[in-house]
């Protein structure tokens, strides 16, 4: 049921009184059971603004007509993002052309992106001859301004480059270039010019407005403001979506409520956590964080449980596809957030697609092709009684 037809029946409910609304309209489901919904303490205007953007993610479907492609990988924000969770195999992105920290050599032959496929008269990209490629499932977009709003000295203070403590995970954050409409947030830290990339799998993207624009341009083809090139030729265009749109979808991105943990009074599950912490699977995926000073004041000094320290981390050859962005290494990859893991089935058809290209069918799967800096906690999993590791999954699907 979308909202105009809920609008429909709410009117039909005050003016003809005739049938009792609660008779007609669902049940709205428990808030720890979705992830859609924005957070709490936005003001009237903010929550407006918000509503605008679910509005151009998840309904706004463009074609030919509206500026789809001339090459294109979805037609809309939401497909890619069902229930704004995580994505599908079917929706699985593919990158290519850059093997080194340096730079993606085949920016002029349609990388980063393959756009596979194309509006009539036009012909789908192909991966050039000796590009790298990886695989990039879409990510659930909630809780997305938390992470925003960290200061970047939250960051910096988990990393541990050079493994000073000697515990084997050696964190860093992707240092890379920013494109010119992204501003700085406060505290800022720069390193030889390049900012503390958070947002993607290889953590190569500064803030949500970039990502945004980047979702438009290169996984639909719609040109902005912004983002003013034609990715077919290279040419300049002229813009298919208003700032003011990619502005409101940028805050709706901001303002999704973070997901919220169930079960927490449940005995595996409380027991499962400290499994997680004896394992040191908490070492990456950092179970608490803070908020620093923020636009949007119902995300400034807020304590979140993402499950993630947001850095780069060695996860050794089998996970090393010889493709990067930014500066990471090949084999380096962002820690994935855990919180909103237990709802990935709801989004991908009732099975679960993990780790960052989906290969993963279960929890337990994804924990046994960590390699590189999570060897160790990987060998203390499978070292744990039955019962254990029952309970340890339990707690990571309540999250």
């Amino acid at each position: 049921m979308n909202r105009r037809t809920v609008v429909i029946i709410v009117a039909f409910c005050f003016i003809g009184g005739i049938i009792s609304c609660d008779k007609i309209l669902p049940k709205l489901p428990p808030g720890d059971s979705i992830l859609d919904g924005p957070v709490a303490g936005l003001t009237a205007e903010q929550h407006t603004q918000f509503l605008l953007g679910d509005v151009a993610f998840n309904d706004e479907v463009f074609t030919k007509e509206k500026g789809l492609g001339p090459l294109f990988v979805a037609t809309s924000c939401g497909s890619c993002h069902a229930g704004d969770g995580k994505g599908h195999p079917f929706t699985t992105l593919t990158r290519f052309g850059q093997n080194d920290t340096t730079r993606n050599m085949y920016m002029n032959m349609g990388g980063p992106q393959l756009q596979h496929r194309a509006i009539p008269g036009f012909q789908p990209e192909q991966i050039p001859a000796g590009a790298t490629f990886a695989s990039f499932t879409p990510p659930a977009n909630t809780g997305l301004g938390f992470l925003d709003a960290v200061a970047d000295a939250t960051l910096l203070a988990l990393a541990d480059e050079n493994d000073v403590d000697g515990d084997g995970i050696s964190g860093r954050p992707n240092w890379i270039s920013i494109p010119q409409y992204c501003a700085e947030r406060k505290g800022t830290l720069h390193r030889n010019g390049k900012y503390i990339g958070r947002f993607g799998k290889k953590a190569a993207v500064y803030d949500l407005l970039q990502q945004t624009v980047n979702a438009y341009n290169q996984d639909m083809g719609i040109n902005s403001t912004y983002e003013h090139y034609n990715t077919y030729n290279g040419q300049e265009a002229d813009a298919e979506v208003t700032n003011k749109t990619v502005q409101n979808v940028v805050f709706y991105l901001q303002t999704l409520k973070a997901p919220v943990q169930r079960l927490t009074t449940d005995q595996d599950v409380q027991a499962g956590k400290q499994v997680f912490i004896n394992i040191s699977c908490s070492v990456c995926h950092t179970p608490e964080m803070k908020t620093g000073d923020f636009a949007v004041a119902a995300l400034s000094n807020k304590t979140f449980f993402p499950f993630s320290d947001f850095l780069l981390h060695d996860m050794g050859a089998g996970l090393d596809d010889h493709y990067t962005e930014g500066t990471a290494l090949t084999s380096e990859w962002r820690t994935p957030p855990l919180w909103g893991l237990g709802l990935s089935k709801n989004s991908q058809g009732g099975n679960y697609f993990l780790l960052h290209d989906g290969r993963a069918k279960s929890i337990e799967e994804a924990i046994l092709l960590h390699g590189g800096e999570a060897s160790q906690s990987k060998s203390q999993f499978q070292q744990l009684s039955s019962t254990d590791k029952l309970r340890l999954i339990k707690f990571l699907e309540s999250l």
